[in-house]
């Protein structure tokens, strides 16, 4: 079968999958799991795969909620990365329920070019993106060893091939002060509300000595107790982001002197706690972007390449990105005003026209893999470009 008429046989498979397709994207849109606690997604999902023939191992890197589903056997490996955790209190506001959609529509699709040329294909359930950085996991256990490449696709509201994204990091924080009547005692407390107020302060005058696309926010998760109370607690949650590691590990010990200054200042106790785990930033690879953007071109999609788009956010396909070549585009299916993370963009996240779209970027993936299975020069293209990011960052 030459590549235009396996490429065709793509396009109606995924198609003729669309009702079913559909059912499932519902089904985790309808049912919104946090973090680690994707069970019904995760099941629902290798049910699918398991019914299409796909041999599935749960409970992968120790996490229950993760899982690898095969087709085929020996090299080129190809991977899609599904997604399905939810964020607390909106739901699907991130798109993960068309993403993982989109990764097992890919995965099928893909088959059509195993069983006519072999190699391997396989799909991983990835859990907790959002917050425990789940990818990040699994590649220090060795999940990701062995993959020739690995695609996924993001819903957003606008189109782009390259999503830059940044390295990050989890700080926890908390101080620890003494209670006093905050009216009849004061001057027998020790604030640590004070302590954390201060540390945020500190933060906004370093915001304005760093780096352009360095970030840093967070929240107070606890205040203390009652107003007439000197808060004896008080806790924080921080993200630290940077564009690469180097300036993360720098920025890490500068905000800690933030805290530790606080500390200082009020009398009270520092206790803190960085994540065992980062998210690493996005290594793109264009040569396996060109050949997505063509094949989403051609089933009529406009999709910018993008290189010089900045974007603020961090995703632990980062970290895969760092092992093996990898693409994560982004796919539009809203306005430019609705937001992703927001209730707004996962109420779109359940319409039909966005769930069209992200499988004709499941079949531009399909069509990709189809492309490096058949011809061995252009993986060979991707691998060289992916050598030669390696080596440049080794320069610095």
């Amino acid at each position: 079968m030459d590549i235009g008429k396996l490429k065709s046989s793509i396009i109606k498979l995924v198609d003729s999958l669309s009702p079913k397709l559909s059912d499932l994207s519902r089904k985790i849109h309808d049912n919104p799991e946090i973090a680690m606690q994707e069970q019904r997604a995760a099941a629902w999902l290798t049910d699918f795969l398991k019914a299409h023939g796909f041999s599935v191992t749960k409970g992968i890197a120790g996490m229950p909620t993760a899982f690898r589903a095969t087709y085929g056997k020996g090299k080129p490996v190809i991977a899609f990365l599904a997604e399905y955790d939810a964020l607390p209190k909106i739901g699907h506001g991130c798109g993960h329920n068309l993403i993982a959609t989109s990764a097992v529509a890919a995965g099928l699709a893909t088959k059509l070019a195993i069983e006519e040329f072999g190699g391997s294909v396989i799909v991983f359930g990835t859990p907790a993106e959002e917050t425990d950085a789940g990818k990040a996991i699994m590649a220090e256990k060795g999940v990701f060893d062995g993959l020739d490449i690995a695609m996924i696709v993001h819903p957003g509201s606008g189109s782009r091939v390259v999503l830059n994204t940044l390295a990050c990091q989890t700080l926890d924080v908390e101080f620890f002060g003494k209670a006093a009547h905050a009216a009849a005692d004061p001057e027998l407390g020790i604030n640590a509300l004070e302590a954390m107020i201060l540390s945020f302060n500190a933060i906004d005058a370093l915001r304005q000595h760093i780096k352009e696309k360095a970030r840093i926010h967070g929240i107070i998760t606890d205040g203390g107790e009652a107003a007439n109370i000197v808060p004896t607690h008080t806790a924080g949650t921080f993200l630290v982001r940077a564009e690469d590691n180097a300036y993360l590990d720098d920025l890490k010990e500068r905000v800690i002197s933030c805290f530790t200054g606080a500390a200082i200042a009020t009398g009270a106790k520092l206790k803190y706690r960085w994540a065992d785990v980062r998210y690493a930033p996005m290594l793109n690879n264009i040569t396996l972007g060109k050949l997505f953007r063509n094949n989403m071109q051609s089933l009529g999609h406009s999709i910018p390449l993008g290189e010089t788009e900045k974007w603020g956010g961090s995703s632990d396909v980062g970290n895969v990105s760092q092992l093996v070549p990898t693409i994560q585009p982004m796919i539009g299916i809203a306005p430019p005003d609705v937001l992703v993370h927001s209730a707004e963009f996962a109420k779109v996240a359940a319409t039909k026209k966005a769930l069209d779209t992200i499988l004709d970027a499941a079949k531009a993936m399909a069509m990709t893999a189809a492309e490096i299975l058949t011809t061995p020069k252009i993986l060979a293209d991707i691998r060289t470009e992916f050598k030669k990011i390696g080596a440049n960052r080794a320069k610095k």
